[in-house]
């Protein structure tokens, strides 16, 4: 059996600006670097792309902070204008602390500062989650399998810290293609035991695998394909989203 995945860096790709078609560069890269698509294959994109492309860029410079924000920036150290944007972003600021201001977003992300993110954009700019990222991920993957012929799937990721874990790893925040979840429940183990309640976050496990070649700092390496993931056949679905890897507030323990 194959157990190989291989992990395929894009380069070439140019800085992106409002309006590009991103499935055209992503073809074009493809083709300067002889590269085409097999049957399964997994493109991740970073959302740096997804939101220059669709013009979501916020210029810090346009808001006007609130009272509240005003007081959150003295807590935490940020810029209020930053402050600001983040709360136009969430429905809920769960904790505030030193330096960081954990939300929940309007897509239901709970995440440091709304995902709102400072690099990779001009100074005075700053990109907030893309919209709709499975409706990004889902125009991509289309345009590439009608072009291509080939099925594949398509993960928006974004990078994000973890509750009690340092370091920031790539979190799939979009998905189109396949289920970002694979429930395990009735396999057997190596010792002929069910498995009761394992299900994976592959979503996150691929978006992960894919930052140690897209990076996090000048790389310029927004969009990386993973080929040889066995399981793109199971977890196959025309009609995947994101909202299964969302953990309910009702079941979430450490927020009430």
């Amino acid at each position: 059996m194959d157990m190989e995945i291989k992990i395929i860096g894009l380069e070439g790709i140019p800085l992106i600006k409002k309006g590009d078609d991103l499935s055209q560069l992503i073809l074009k890269a493809m083709e300067k670097q002889g590269i085409q698509f097999f049957e399964g294959d997994i493109l991740v994109i970073a959302e740096t792309a997804i939101a220059k492309s669709e013009g979501n860029v916020i210029n810090l410079k346009d808001i006007k902070p609130s009272p509240k924000a005003l007081d959150m920036a003295n807590t935490t150290g940020k810029d209020a204008d930053l402050v600001e944007a983040i709360l136009q972003e969430s429905v809920e600021v769960v904790e505030v602390g030193p330096d960081f201001i954990i939300t929940e977003t309007k897509h239901g992300f709970v995440c440091a500062n709304a995902g709102i993110d400072e690099s990779n954009v001009d100074q005075g700019l700053a990109k907030p989650i893309p919209t709709d990222p499975d409706s990004s991920a889902h125009k991509i993957r289309k345009t590439l399998e009608n072009e291509t012929g080939k099925n594949i799937a398509v993960i928006i990721s974004d990078t994000q810290g973890r509750a009690f874990r340092e370091g920031a790893i790539g979190t799939a925040i979009g998905i189109s293609g396949m289920l970002p979840v694979w429930d395990r429940a009735g396999e057997l183990d190596l010792y002929g035991r069910k498995l009761k309640t394992t299900s994976i976050a592959v979503a996150d496990e691929l978006s992960s695998a894919a930052s140690l070649v897209m990076g996090q700092a000048d790389e310029g390496i927004p969009v990386v394909i993973l080929r040889g993931v066995s399981y793109f056949q199971k977890l196959r679905s025309e009609f995947a989203t994101i909202k299964s890897l969302i953990r309910p507030k009702k079941y979430d323990v450490f927020r009430k």
